[in-house]
C-alpha cells in the first residue's frame, strides 16, 4: 500500500505516506491497494464517460455513480474489502456500457472513432489474489522516480481535492441536486488525472478548476439543504444527555437524520446528534420533532470512547467511521450509503428498523445531566440577514476583526493551538467556525458585541459555502477584495472535503489563509513554496506570532 491522503500520513526521513500492512487510519494494505484499483477504473469510467459527450450521450445513472463511489475512497469512510470490490465491479460494467455505446456510435458512421488512452481498458480480474498483484501499477507514487515529488504532489493535491468534491457531489445529489455540467467537469478531471499527467502548469490549473467545480457543488448543496429543510436559524443545542432511550446520528447526511426522526417518532427513542450532524438542529423542518433532543459528544477522533459511553445504537451516515472493535460497540453501530467495516450491520436502502430496534433492546441514559448549551445555524440567509449590522458596528469601530476558525478536528498535540487562538481572539472581533474543529471551543462562552453574537457557528464543512457569502458582501460593502478584509482565516485540515474547501478559497483569489496543524504530506517542500508565493498561505505557529501578524495586517 501506499496512501498519504490525510495527517494521520506515517512521515519519516525517507518519505511521507502509510506504506505498511495497515495505515494510521486502520485500513488495511490490502482495502488501500483495492481503493487505488477503484479509483483507477472510476478513472476509465470518467474516460469514456467524457467521449460519449462528444456525440451526445449522458447517462445520469453513470454520472451520480462515479463521484459515489470515488466518495468510498475518502479517509474513515470504507474499510470493507468486499465492498470494495463490489464498487469496482459496477465500475467496471458501467465502463463497458459506455464502451459499447462509443463503438456501436462509431460502427454505425462506418469510421473509427478516435483512440481513447489505455487507462481506459483495463479489465478487473476475477480472483482478489490478481486484484492485488495488478493494484502495483496503480499506487499514486508509481513513477515517482521518473517524474518527481512535485508532480506526484500535484497529481495528488488535485485527486484528494477531487475526491472532496465527490463527497459533496453525493450530499447534493442525495437532496435532489445534480446537474450535468457539473458532471460533464468532474468526469473531464477524472480522465485527466488517470493519464498521468506531467505538465505542473496543466496541473495547477485542473487544482483551481476543482477548486472552482466546487463552490458550484457547495452551492448546489446550499440549495438543497435549504429547499428542503428551510433556511437554518440560530438555535441553541443542549450538549448534554437526558433520560431515556437513545440513537445517535454522525456523519453528514441530513436526509438520513430525517428519516431516522420519522421512524422513531412516537418510539420512546430520544435522537441525538454526533459531530458534523450538530448543524442540523437549526434547520425549521427538524424543529417539529421534540424527541431531538441535542447533541452527544464532540468531534470524529474521540468516537471510540464516546459511542462505548454511549447507551444507545449509533448511525454513521457517511465519514468519518473509525474502529468500533476498540470500544465494543460494533454490535450496535450500523453503517449507511458509502460507509462499511467489516462485521458491522450496513443498512440499506431507507429502513432504520436494525438500529431502531437495537436502540429499544438498549438501556439509554438513566437520567438527565445539567444541560449546557451551544448555538449553532448562522449559515447563509441567517449571515446575509445579520450583514447591515454588522456592517454598521464595523463603520462604528466597535468590531474590528473577523477570524473564520474551523476545518477538520483530529487527535494532534498541536491542534490546542486553535482553541487557545479562540481564546485569544480580542473582544473586539467575531469568530466563525465551521465543521467538527468547533469543538475545540464552542462551548466557550464568547458574549456578544452591541447584540451581535462574537461566536457564529455557520455549520458543516460545506457550509464554508455561507461564509464566503459573508465575506463577499462585505467585500461589497467596503469596495475591496475579500483579502483587503480585515478578516483571517485559520484552516484546521485533516482529509479530502479540506482539501478541496482550501482548493475553493485560492480559485476565488483568496489569499493569506493559515494551515495547521501540518503540512499536507503530499505537498513537497517546493510545492509549500509555491503556495506561498501566489497566495500567501502560510502554516500556522504560534497563537502569539500569527495573531501579531493577523492583527497587523
Amino acid at each position: 500500500m501506499f496512501c498519504v491522503q490525510c495527517e494521520h500520513t506515517i512521515r519519516t526521513p525517507q518519505g511521507n505516506g502509510c506504506s505498511f500492512a495497515q495505515g494510521m487510519c486502520g485500513k488495511t494494505a490490502e482495502v488501500s491497494d483495492l481503493q487505488d484499483t477503484l479509483v483507477h477504473l472510476l478513472q476509465a469510467v470518467s474516460i469514456y464517460a467524457q467521449a460519449v459527450r462528444k456525440i451526445g450521450i449522458v447517462d445520469a445513472e453513470i454520472d451520480a455513480y462515479v463521484p459515489q463511489a470515488f466518495f468510498a475512497t475518502l479517509t474513515n469512510v470504507n474499510f470493507d474489502a468486499e465492498r470494495i470490490i463490489d464498487f469496482s465491479q459496477r465500475a467496471e460494467t458501467y465502463r463497458d456500457s459506455l464502451k459499447t455505446q462509443y463503438d456501436a456510435f462509431w460502427k454505425e458512421k462506418g469510421e473509427v472513432g478516435p483512440l481513447l488512452p489505455s487507462a481506459a481498458n483495463y479489465k478487473l480480474p476475477d480472483v482478489r489474489a490478481v486484484m492485488l498483484s495488478d493494484a502495483l501499477q496503480f499506487a499514486l507514487n508509481r513513477n515517482k522516480a521518473q517524474v518527481g515529488e512535485d508532480v506526484i504532489g500535484l497529481r495528488l493535491l488535485c485527486l484528494y481535492g477531487l475526491k472532496g468534491a465527490a463527497a459533496y457531489m453525493e450530499h447534493a445529489r442525495v437532496l435532489g441536486q445534480t446537474d450535468p455540467e457539473v458532471a460533464g467537469k468532474f468526469h473531464d478531471y477524472m480522465a485527466f488525472l488517470g493519464q498521468d499527467p506531467v505538465d505542473m502548469a496543466e496541473l495547477f490549473q485542473c487544482a483551481m478548476d476543482i477548486g472552482l467545480l466546487n463552490y458550484r457543488i457547495m452551492e448546489m448543496l446550499d440549495k438543497g439543504g435549504t429547499e428542503t429543510f428551510g433556511h437554518p436559524v440560530p438555535t441553541r443545542v443542549n450538549m448534554r444527555p437526558v433520560a431515556g432511550k437513545a440513537i445517535l446520528v454522525s456523519g453528514h447526511d441530513m436526509h438520513d437524520l430525517e428519516l431516522i426522526l420519522e421512524q422513531t417518532e412516537g418510539r420512546g427513542i430520544n435522537v441525538y446528534t454526533h459531530g458534523e450532524m450538530l448543524p442540523g438542529h437549526a434547520y425549521p423542518s427538524f424543529k417539529r420533532f421534540k424527541h431531538l433532543v441535542g447533541n452527544y459528544g464532540t468531534a470524529w477522533q474521540n468516537q471510540q470512547k464516546e459511542f462505548a459511553a454511549f447507551p444507545g445504537s449509533i448511525v454513521m451516515t457517511s465519514n468519518c467511521i473509525i474502529n468500533p472493535n476498540f470500544g465494543q460497540y460494533g454490535d450496535r453501530i450500523f453503517t449507511r450509503s458509502v460507509v462499511g467495516w467489516p462485521g458491522v450491520t450496513h443498512i440499506e436502502g431507507s429502513d432504520f428498523s436494525p438500529a431502531i430496534e437495537s436502540a429499544l433492546a438498549l438501556p439509554g441514559f438513566a437520567k438527565d445531566e445539567a444541560p449546557h448549551y451551544t448555538t449553532t445555524g448562522f449559515a447563509r440567509n441567517a449571515l446575509m440577514e445579520a450583514a447591515p449590522a454588522v456592517i454598521e458596528q464595523v463603520k462604528a469601530g466597535n468590531i474590528k476583526h473577523f477570524f473564520l476558525i474551523g476545518g477538520c478536528d483530529g487527535d494532534k498535540s498541536q491542534r490546542t493551538y486553535y482553541t487557545d487562538l479562540a481564546k485569544a481572539v480580542p473582544d473586539d472581533s467575531i469568530i466563525l467556525t465551521l465543521a467538527c474543529g468547533k469543538f475545540r471551543f464552542n462551548e466557550l462562552e464568547f458574549g456578544d458585541i452591541n447584540g451581535i453574537p462574537r461566536f457564529l457557528d455557520v455549520g458543516q464543512c460545506n457550509d464554508a459555502y455561507s461564509a464566503i457569502q459573508l465575506a463577499l458582501a462585505l467585500s461589497e460593502a467596503f469596495g475591496c477584495e475579500v483579502s483587503e478584509l480585515p478578516l483571517s482565516l485559520v484552516l484546521s485540515w485533516f482529509e479530502q472535503k479540506a482539501i478541496v474547501v482550501l482548493l475553493t478559497l485560492l480559485s476565488l483569489g483568496i489569499k493569506n489563509i493559515r494551515v495547521g496543524p501540518t503540512a499536507p504530506g503530499f505537498l513537497s517542500e517546493n510545492l509549500i513554496g509555491i503556495l506561498n508565493q501566489q497566495f500567501n498561505l502560510k502554516l500556522i505557529t504560534t497563537v502569539e506570532q500569527d495573531l501579531e501578524e493577523m492583527l497587523a495586517a
